[in-house]
């Protein structure tokens, strides 16, 4: 059996405020687990969004340097959430396109780019556009 990925860590610095933000975008409130961390169940993998000062680590949250991809049904739904949330679309451009807009890429998938209140990337895809190497 292939092992499953159950959980991502994001950083943060402001618990309150990812959560409200990680809700708005994701389009669901998630749940408080500790001080520190806010557990949002995207089908079956937790993306927790974690302060390391809130939860006690005595440490400061750095971003993550790469992309973290999320599968959704309604892409321009999920733009309009992250244009309303305040998302920070200053993300380099993806192979000419400009990563903040819905294109569609060389591989296939319709997606944009964007960044948290963090500065973690992140990037939405049209479910129904995912390639996975198969």
């Amino acid at each position: 059996m292939k092992p499953k990925l159950f959980r991502i860590l994001v950083p943060v610095r402001d618990i309150e405020r990812a959560a409200t933000f990680y809700a708005t975008i994701l389009n669901f409130k998630g749940i408080r687990v500790s001080h520190g961390r806010h557990y949002f169940d995207c089908d079956g993998t937790i993306l927790a969004c974690f302060d390391p000062i809130a939860d006690g680590d005595g440490y400061d949250a750095k971003p993550i340097t790469e992309f973290i991809y999320v599968a959704v049904d309604d892409l321009e739904d999920a733009h309009d959430r992250c244009q309303n949330a305040h998302a920070d679309f200053d993300v380099e451009d993806i192979h000419g396109d400009p990563a903040h807009a819905i294109a569609s890429r060389p591989w296939g998938e319709r997606s944009f780019y964007f960044k948290d209140p963090f500065g973690n990337k992140l990037c939405f895809v049209d479910r129904s556009t995912c390639f996975t190497g198969s």
